[in-house]
């Protein structure tokens, strides 16, 4: 009977790959966690430091640095970046090296409520906790502010986020109990008096021509009021 050696070579060269490869996993499955490497995706000022992430993250995990690969749940340590009021998105890896890598998308705040209560209002429209490590230079919102109900004023807040004009000359974004809202500008003392968020674009339009033409005639510091609340017509209220 005439041996075939090309495929008893075969079955010996899968069996010794299958024996490397579980061999590997095995190895690889019981290596242990290093310290944390945090990364922190598209913000330059950090609200949460990576120092804050990494103890999140063995506090997850008593003590991660001994810790097998294995016994990582890494879901469950997303979910514990998650649930940190700072952080929007959390990715969490470990490399082959055995490091355990964390991507972390912070919160963008967008305007600062200062009433009897002092927190951000985030680019979604949620609450996020001020931070002792970096403070946001966004407008102040004073006046009735509730923290469960945001919505006209993170309507305000993010048309001046997205408007040139808007970002740069209004400092505070003034609520009263009504719902309606007033502005005040950086550089002049007249009051923007913009009623409720109805009609919102066509209000702050108003308000760029008539800035535009008192910029020009050099009228701007002789008012004290400039009222918007109605959708056709700017009302202006001399000193």
């Amino acid at each position: 009977m005439r041996v075939n050696w090309n495929y008893i070579k075969l079955l010996v060269l899968l069996g010794l790959v299958a024996f490397l490869f579980a061999f590997s996993a095995n190895k690889n499955g019981n290596r242990s966690i290093s310290v944390p490497q945090v990364e922190f995706v598209s913000e330059n000022n950090l609200f949460i430091t990576s120092e804050t992430v990494s103890k999140l993250l063995i506090q997850n995990y008593d003590g991660l640095k001994n810790m097998p690969k294995e016994t990582l749940d890494l879901n469950e340590l997303e979910k514990a970046l998650k649930s940190n009021p700072m952080i929007k998105t959390a990715e969490v890896y470990v490399a082959v090296n055995g490091v355990l890598n964390a991507k972390i998308e912070q919160k963008t705040p967008i305007a600062r409520v200062s009433t009897n209560a002092s927190y951000y209002i985030d680019d979604e429209g949620l609450f996020m906790p001020l931070s002792r490590s970096y403070s946001a230079r966004v407008p102040l919102v004073t006046g009735y502010v509730e923290k469960n109900n945001l919505r006209s004023v993170y309507k305000v807040a993010q048309k001046i986020k997205d408007d040139e004009f808007l970002k740069k000359h209004v400092i505070e974004i003034h609520r009263n109990e009504d719902n309606s809202f007033y502005l005040r500008l950086r550089k002049y003392k007249f009051l923007v008096q913009l009623g409720d968020v109805n009609f919102l674009n066509k209000k702050i339009n108003n308000l760029k021509a008539f800035y535009k033409k008192n910029l020009k005639d050099k009228t701007l510091s002789n008012y004290s009021k400039v009222n918007l609340q109605f959708e056709n017509q700017v009302i202006c209220t001399k000193i």
